[in-house]
């Protein structure tokens, strides 16, 4: 780690001396000034900040204790060595109040500052260090907390204040954001042999890629996982700032799909909402984009949304949100009537076209399976049956019927089910989407509504395991994965997966694997 030092002394012979016979160079320490008075300085310390400062006392216009007092109101951190020739207890006691690492007598024995530099270095190292690690520690809790908020706001839950400000700088309201919504093209149906683990590495690492294809533009951009096969890419822009012009997002949507393409061989549609929202309207304008991107005709393409295409349905998608909100707090009386009024909507819509009321009922079919995905009330044997009924001409009475016979399904499942393992399978999915971010115990608690103590006995009882082996292997399970599939580094999948520091990273997966990450992937890239 580079260090900045600043020599102070009135006597030319021992300004030379101190810049010619400590080994700078070698210590890693860039002499950045020469100063005869505390005066210059002090002039010098308010405009290149350095690390660490070596002053006599003794000197005309500014003395060095007026300067180490001066230098204290704007510098706390730099580190100070006096060079004096006073020996006086009580002067030296005087010295240290003012924050001085040390002092040395004058005539100056060399030999003794370099060892007293050399220590002095190794302090300073270690508290810059303490201090990159505090920052990225807190970008990383900030980054969390933001993107959580974002979700929690695109989803609609009504506890979410969008006046929340994330640090002292930032808060959401000063900003107005552009919205993309990414859709795995026939996701339900291609993942439905899959088990969790093969689901859980294909949904991460489209994610990944999308994340990487933004970042590469210096966008501030994150992509929430919205379900299982969909995400949100939301891109955050200063209000009093120019806005981003229809045609760079639509670079940015074409950009992302070939990506994905050439990195993973899958396709994604993207819908773009083009014109910037605030914060308020994102909850409206994901589901606005929902309902564009699964009634397209031509799925496998990006989309613009105009919202006239969609206002003259907003009844209609806001029965299936009833419905389905419904259907996921397990309320079967809401539900159904939910499905009723539906139904009765659908008639008008059926007597002027049928073909718009089928695709209305087959994207409530698909956005039902997602769902019911999601909070594991449906089997894979169950999905099975109900692709084969897709297959065939439903007509709109085949697909109420379908649909009637999978809230029937999901209602029995949720009965079998134990409340208790609901909340094990909401703590998986939480883990999963967040498998790269740094969190605990306590966040995961706070995201169910549950204690840190009932959390963690639960979690033992339904895995085996405790919260932390339990992710851990999560995390270095992703890992192998990525390390046989992409092209990234290891620090970069160690990032990817929770762990910042590398050599923490190779030592957590050696311990689960046997071997480095480096030997995993050229061990198994050689067979």
């Amino acid at each position: 780690m580079h260090l900045t030092a600043l020599l102070v002394d009135d006597e030319p012979n021992i300004l030379r001396n101190l810049e010619s016979i400590i080994p700078w160079e070698a210590m890693g320490i860039e002499v950045i000034g020469l100063a005869k008075n505390g005066q210059k300085a002090l002039d010098i310390a308010k405009q290149l900040r350095p690390d660490m400062i070596f002053s006599d006392i003794r000197m005309p216009s500014m003395d060095g204790i007026t300067f180490l007092k001066f230098l204290r109101e704007f510098n706390e951190h730099a580190e100070v060595i006096i060079i004096t020739g006073y020996q006086n207890f009580e002067y030296a006691r005087s010295l240290l109040q003012l924050g001085v690492y040390d002092y040395i007598l004058k005539p100056i024995d060399y030999e003794e500052l370099i060892d007293l530099t050399e220590k002095m270095a190794i302090k300073v190292r270690a508290k810059k260090l303490e201090q990159m690690m505090h920052k990225k520690t807190w970008n990383k809790v900030i980054t969390l907390a933001y993107e959580k908020i974002l979700y929690d706001i695109i989803m609609d839950y009504t506890t979410v204040n969008t006046k929340v400000q994330i640090s002292e700088e930032f808060n959401l309201e000063d900003y107005s954001y552009v919205c993309l919504l990414i859709d795995w093209d026939h996701y339900s149906q291609k993942s439905l042999g899959w088990d969790e683990k093969e689901r859980k590495l294909w949904n991460f690492a489209i994610r990944n890629v999308l994340q990487d294809a933004v970042a590469g533009n210096n966008l501030k951009c994150v992509v929430l996982q919205m379900r299982e096969g969909e995400w949100c890419a939301v891109i955050e822009q200063d209000k009093q700032q120019s806005q981003v012009s229809f045609i760079e997002i639509q670079q940015w949507t074409e950009y992302m799909q070939i990506e994905v393409s050439k990195n993973l061989h899958l396709q994604v549609s993207i819908v773009i909402y083009p014109d910037p929202v605030a914060v308020t309207d994102l909850s409206q304008v994901y589901k606005k984009m929902q309902h564009m991107l699964q009634l397209s005709p031509n799925k496998e393409e990006t989309l613009p949304i105009y919202n006239p295409i969609t206002a003259h349905n907003d009844s209609i998608w806001h029965l299936i949100e009833e419905m389905v909100s419904n259907l996921k707090q397990f309320d079967r009386p809401m539900t159904e009537n939910a499905f009723e009024k539906l139904i009765a909507q659908l008639a008008t819509i059926s007597e002027q076209s049928f073909i718009r009321a089928e695709q209305i009922l087959h994207f409530l079919v698909l956005h039902l399976l997602r769902e019911m995905r999601e909070i594991y009330t449906i089997t894979i044997q169950e999905e099975e049956v109900i692709w084969k009924k897709l297959d065939q001409n439903l007509g709109v009475q085949g697909f109420i019927s379908l649909i009637q016979e999978i809230i029937e399904n999901s209602m029995h499942a949720t009965f079998k089910n134990k409340k208790s393992d609901l909340l094990m399978h909401s703590a998986n999915d939480y883990i999963c989407r967040n498998l790269g971010s740094h969190f605990g115990v306590e966040e995961i608690s706070e995201y169910l509504d549950i204690s840190c103590g009932y959390f963690s006995l639960l979690f033992k009882q339904h895995y085996g395991k405790t919260f932390v082996e339990y992710l851990s292997k999560q995390r270095i399970e992703m890992a192998t994965s990525m390390l046989l599939l992409s092209d990234k580094n290891i620090t970069q999948i160690g990032i990817a997966v929770g762990y910042a520091d590398r050599r923490y990273f190779t030592k957590v997966f050696q311990k689960y694997t046997g071997e480095t990450p480096s030997e995993y992937r050229e061990k198994r890239k050689q067979s």
